[in-house]
């Protein structure tokens, strides 16, 4: 049968006139279009695809529908919808109601990160329970699990820490839908974000304490007078004495942000020099003639760190670059979308389609196909 045969039948059991020898004809062709897809839905799928069609159509006989519609008129639809895409039900007053197939979710990342000795191996911390020691550099430095899934550096108080090992730095990295934290040899917390790396010594036995960051990272330094904080990215450098701030730096976007939340920082890019205060927000690159800086809500700024997207009037595709770094997907535009600015925001514990849907008030339009994220204005 085809589909303007199928559809006809559907129509006539609800219109109550489906006859025994019509159920049958349903029932072999469910039986055939079932065993031939390449999808089979799970006892739960029907139920949710039966209860949905229920709410939707204008169903007169309830033991009818017990009896044949859950497993032919649901689930023969389904089928119908893996072999050739769309079915429709009309409903009276040609109404039309479309039934798509079930999109599989796309969840959210989480606390995942990868961390490299000075040895070069690697320890994949998102399957290390919580635990005390989970390796050692040398016998001056033991790295600890916390409870909290926090990396700890221990410095031995009987080992001879007079001198640096120059080629004692270990690297903790995230991957994509990825974040991290860690606390450095000098009580210095670091809370990196999805696809960044930090590069550091083990122990800071130097006039400096030097880091390296690639992507994004939050810092609360432990106040040190008499030395320095050093944060490199890219052709910046920040240094502190003190306090908590975020650095954006990834490779892939132009402009490199540092937002100060407490103390100040200072800022050099190039032969400039700037020192920021609490609340402002210093933005760097290539395309600028000088270090531009601005008053930010500083809060949208760490929104990551404590779990939530926030976005203070952000433009769609940095929006979009923040969803790709989390949940792994790719983004294709349609349409110009330059104008779009969102505020607002959602937390990141939830599945894709969630924040989505926040995003869509502001008149922006998705379709997901399988991980590629496709935008229309």
């Amino acid at each position: 049968m085809n589909e303007t045969e199928i559809l006809a039948l559907l129509q006539k059991y609800q219109n109550g006139s489906l006859s025994s020898e019509d159920e049958d004809k349903l029932d072999a062709w469910y039986l055939h279009k079932a065993s031939n897809s390449s999808m089979q839905l799970n006892e739960y799928e029907l139920e949710d695809s039966y209860q949905y069609l229920k709410s939707k159509l204008p169903l007169q006989q309830e033991t009818k529908v017990i009896s044949i519609w859950p497993r032919v008129a649901v689930a023969a639809s389904i089928a119908l919808l893996l072999g050739t895409g769309i079915f429709y039900f009309t409903k009276p007053k040609e109404q039309i109601i479309q039934v798509a197939a079930k999109q599989q979710e796309i969840a959210p990342g989480g606390n995942r990160g990868i961390l490299t000795l000075s040895n070069g191996k690697q320890i994949i911390l998102a399957n290390i329970s919580a635990k005390d020691t989970i390796a050692k550099e040398g016998e001056e430095v033991t790295i600890k699990m916390g409870a909290n899934g926090v990396i700890t550096y221990v410095i031995n108080p009987d080992a001879d820490t007079s001198k640096e090992d120059p080629n004692s730095f270990n690297t903790l990295s995230t991957p994509t839908g990825g974040q991290y934290n860690i606390v450095l040899a000098d009580g210095t917390k670091v809370y990196l974000n999805t696809v960044s790396s930090i590069k550091y010594p083990t122990q800071f036995n130097s006039d400096q304490r030097v880091v390296e960051l690639e992507g994004e990272a939050y810092f609360e330094v432990a106040k040190n007078k008499n030395k320095p904080f050093i944060v490199k990215s890219a052709n910046q450098t920040i240094e502190v004495l003190g306090t908590h701030f975020n650095v954006h730096a990834y490779n892939n976007e132009t402009v490199v942000k540092t937002t100060l939340l407490e103390g100040s920082v200072a800022v050099t890019y190039k032969n400039e020099k700037s020192v920021l205060k609490p609340g402002q927000q210093s933005s760097v690159s290539d395309n600028f003639t000088k270090i531009k800086i601005r008053e930010v809500d500083t809060e949208a700024t760490i929104a990551w760190k404590n779990g939530r997207f926030k976005f203070d009037n952000a433009d769609l595709k940095t929006v979009m670059k923040q969803l790709e770094r989390w949940y792994g997907i790719k983004v294709e535009y349609r349409g110009d979308v330059s104008d779009v600015r969102f505020n607002g925001g959602t937390f990141m514990n939830k599945n894709l389609s969630e924040v989505l849907k926040v995003l869509e008030l502001s008149d922006i339009k998705f379709k997901v196909e399988g991980k590629t994220i496709i935008v229309y204005p």
